[in-house]
């Protein structure tokens, strides 16, 4: 089995300021022809901050999706041509005031695969200096310290329910306990 598909057709439905949405036609390796739709994102970045007193800073924000305000670590999208790690430290420095030092690439995340080609970037980092905040214009943004030890508890209790956010801590825990971090 070759598990890939041929894409024979695009259209495009839709182009957002974020988002673009296109409907594929795309042939299975038993030559079956199926439509695919794709929400094309330019993706995004997320960064577990830690205090020297193993405290992670998150970002409480609305989020409108859910119409709810959820608790996250920083993050936000690429711009276009936006080196990944670059985006992360001024998401960081936004966000919380923060910059870092002894950064950890905690890997990709494929959000959504079934749907969507967005990546999120993850890393770790030790806060290295304190600043002001300057989020976005249309950012409302509440910052929250938390125990490492007590993120970890929310993750597994079901109180973190944001897939990026949930990874990173837990991962950045991991490095913690092997001393890495």
């Amino acid at each position: 089995m070759k598990l890939t598909e041929k894409t024979l057709e695009q259209k495009y439905l839709y182009h957002g300021k974020i988002i673009q949405v296109r409907l594929d036609k795309a042939e299975l390796e038993n030559g079956a022809v199926v439509g695919r739709e794709v929400v094309e994102h330019p993706g995004g970045v997320s960064v577990a901050v830690l205090t020297e007193q193993n405290e992670l800073l998150f970002v409480r924000q609305f989020r409108y999706p859910y119409g709810e305000i959820v608790l996250e670590l920083p993050a936000g999208k690429l711009e276009k041509g936006e080196d990944p790690f670059e985006a992360m430290k001024r998401e960081q420095k936004e966000e919380t005031g923060t910059t870092g030092k002894n950064y950890i690439s905690l890997g990709n995340l494929y959000p959504t695969p079934g749907y969507t080609n967005e990546i999120i970037r993850l890393w770790a980092c030790r806060v290295e200096g304190w600043g002001e905040q300057d989020p976005d214009d249309d950012e409302f943004i509440e910052v929250e310290r938390i125990p490492l030890e007590k993120a970890v508890e929310m993750v597994m209790n079901n109180e973190i329910p944001d897939a990026k956010t949930q990874i990173g801590i837990l991962k950045t825990n991991a490095l913690v306990q092997a001393g890495k971090l």
